[in-house]
């Protein structure tokens, strides 16, 4: 029966982060800097909020797009902080950033149309466009310190482009994207009939200044995608947000609600007091993630890597280009001599190859033991050399 699986789905592969990581995760006393997840605990306000929602028996189907008080809020949070101007019927509560993601590029995306994205970038998108029947489009963004510009993106666009993927903070390298980069996108593409899908889902993440939105310029080309897992530490919970103009957010209801009718009203219940009572429960866990990007950035300058210096999300991306070795094959090779996992850069496109990706969402303790374990390691690299 399996000649009757879908060949979309058989041809894609599981993340590149989770596959390396499930198949490390079994050495002994090992060190993981993989995963991209807050080592902070949801806050208790959230917790308890979720409590009161079960104990209340608010454990029912919502709207589809989200219960009403919850999507104001999720409105007002963005006005506040990114100065975007969304009304209720213009936001959906989803099942994470992920399906945000699924159900933004099902709306909007068919057979042989193109999608624009940064190289590398995280491996989430790919699977989703092709199984649309879309075709990704990378373009290397190596040379301009990881950032997708609209001089970098102009030749690429052509009568099949459909969508460009703006996914900054930068997972996996912690890049941002200024005020007057946003702007030269907006006069590249105005007016254009391209959707620009903004994933800004690490946006309560930046270390220098604020974060700017493109939605502040082309609102009506650009989906808005983002949630609560990194911002209040609410991986589990599964509660993200698309924000689009009327006319796309009444197609993309429809595709969310064939797909999860609705999400957790329990999770619902705690995002609300996340947006609310909680909404700057962020500011302190940035607070100590700048400590431990620069503890941890200066280590790896001082093990003779060179690597940009993050200025959002909560990863450093360093090129082991010098060792001569796959991505994949130093990373293994990192695990089995000293016990200390990393990602392949490999995991994020062609263009992540030649770097590994290392998440400081850890305590100083595992950062220094894995970074101690790391400087061994290329000592003796180079020692052999």
């Amino acid at each position: 029966m399996e000649h009757l699986i879908h060949s979309r789905v058989k041809d894609i592969e599981i993340s590149g982060i989770r596959k390396f990581f499930n198949m490390v995760s079994h050495h002994p006393n090992l060190i993981s800097l993989t995963i991209g997840q807050p080592d902070f605990p949801t806050p208790e306000h959230v917790k308890e909020a979720g409590i009161e929602a079960i104990s209340n028996n608010f454990t029912t189907y919502t709207h589809n797009a989200g219960f009403l008080e919850l999507r104001q809020a999720a409105c007002d949070f963005v006005r506040e902080k990114y100065s975007l101007d969304y009304s209720e019927e213009e936001v959906i509560v989803t099942v994470g950033a992920s399906q945000a993601l699924d159900i933004a590029f099902r709306t909007i995306l068919e057979e042989g149309v193109e999608v624009i994205l940064p190289g590398p970038v995280y491996p989430g998108y790919e699977p989703l466009i092709r199984m649309c029947g879309a075709k990704p489009v990378y373009v290397d963004t190596r040379g301009n310190g990881f950032r997708l510009s609209a001089d970098l993106v102009a030749p690429y666009i052509n009568e099949r482009t459909r969508c460009i993927v703006l996914p900054y903070p930068s997972n996996p390298t912690g890049a941002t994207l200024s005020e007057q980069e946003l702007l030269e996108f907006a006069h590249l593409l105005k007016d254009r009939p391209i959707w620009i899908l903004s994933d800004e889902i690490y946006s309560e993440l930046v270390y220098s200044g604020r974060h700017y939105s493109i939605a502040k310029w082309l609102r009506n080309q650009t989906i808005v995608i983002n949630g609560l897992s990194k911002s209040h530490s609410m991986t589990g919970w599964r509660i993200g947000f698309v924000f689009a103009p009327s006319f796309l957010m009444k197609h993309m209801l429809k595709v969310h609600q064939y797909s999860v009718s609705c999400t957790s009203s329990i999770s619902q219940k705690a995002a609300f007091t996340a947006l609310t009572a909680g909404k700057d429960d962020a500011e302190e866990m940035r607070k100590q993630y700048k400590e431990r990007m620069e503890y941890t950035y200066d280590r790896l300058v001082n093990m003779g890597l060179h690597v940009e210096k993050p200025t959002g999300a909560f990863y450093l991306f360093p090129s082991i280009a010098s060792f001569g070795q796959p991505s994949f094959d130093f990373a293994l090779d990192l695990v089995n001599q000293a016990g200390v996992a990393v990602v392949p850069g490999s995991a994020f496109s062609q263009y992540g190859e030649g770097y590994v990706r290392l998440s400081y969402a850890y305590s100083f303790e595992t950062l220094k033991e894995g970074l101690d374990r790391l400087e061994r390691y290329i000592y003796e690299k180079q020692k052999q050399a």
